[in-house]
């Protein structure tokens, strides 16, 4: 499916996530490189995993093939915000009214981070476009995502983050640490103050995953912080592969994946060379970091 085809469908989407992470990001006790706040990818749609309030605990699930919000507690009881054509604003107030129901009531900031525009998500009437079956498509992509990523990342035993979801820009990654500090972040991200950038990288990474957005069918994504000299000359596979300038990482659209004889190891390749780039030209020490290969 074409960005063309769903662009307002994945803006309203990205923005509910961002109201059921900040849940999360209120509810967590802070974990490294802010991996508390992200989502998960299930057998139902994208879930926060089981959260603590309290001594209870509470699960929100998107789950796309109901077109649900599923919020369950550890105490049996449950409410629903239905995934249908609405706006920011009602999906917000939904999910703030069955959490008072579950009497699990929750503050969070109330609006947009990472987006150039922070509408208010109390005000946002905006976005409010829905089609089911382009959020299921997106979440069946994301599956596989998932098992590839997943796949790459047993290859390696150093500091590894899981697979997980950010709801700042929708993007799907995984990253690997090498045990270096890093110098800090410059930041700059639109409406997210500088110190979260810092914290997500104040280590050495190469880091990878899918994001939603540019080209005709969004793309794969492979960067390192920091970037060392001759990062963004090494050689790339598959050849369509190229590095953007103006995002400062590689770039593989997805449909070069999608449309190959064997999309898994397109992919594969894609995430392997990338980060064979930073770990050979960072001077990562692989025979330590990197798993045993299976005989």
């Amino acid at each position: 499916m074409t960005l063309a085809q769903w662009s307002d469908t994945r803006d309203t989407l990205h923005l509910w996530t961002q109201v059921v992470g900040k849940v999360r990001l209120a509810l967590e006790p802070m974990i490294n490189h802010w991996w508390q706040v992200p989502l998960y990818v299930s057998t139902r749609g994208f879930t926060t995993s089981l959260m603590p309030y309290g001594s209870a605990g509470l699960e929100i699930t998107f789950d796309f093939q109901r077109h649900v919000l599923d919020l369950h507690t550890t105490g049996g009881e449950s409410r629903e915000v239905e995934l249908r054509p609405r706006s920011v604003a009602d999906f917000y107030a939904a999910v703030m009214l069955q959490l008072d129901a579950l009497g699990m009531p929750v503050d969070i900031m109330a609006r947009p981070v990472e987006l150039p525009v922070a509408i208010p998500f109390a005000a946002d009437e905006q976005h409010c476009v829905y089609d089911p079956v382009y959020a299921h498509r997106f979440w069946l992509a994301t599956v596989q995502m998932h098992r590839v990523f997943t796949a790459f990342r047993a290859r390696f035993q150093g500091k590894v983050s899981p697979v997980h979801l950010f709801w700042g820009a929708l993007d799907l990654a995984v990253t690997r640490f090498s045990g270096e500090e890093a110098p800090p972040h410059p930041g700059g991200v639109p409406n997210c103050p500088d110190r979260v950038s810092r914290l997500a990288y104040d280590h050495e990474v190469s880091s990878c995953g899918f994001w939603p957005g540019g080209g005709e069918e969004g793309a794969f994504y492979a960067y390192a912080y920091p970037e060392p000299p001759g990062f963004r000359d090494w050689p790339i596979s598959p050849g369509q592969a190229h590095y953007d300038t103006e995002l400062g990482e590689f770039l593989l659209p997805y449909e070069v994946v999608r449309t190959a004889d064997d999309p898994d190891a397109t992919l594969m390749a894609f995430l392997q060379c990338t980060y064979e780039a930073e770990a050979e030209l960072a001077n990562w020490d692989r025979h330590a970091l990197e798993a045993p290969v299976a005989a």
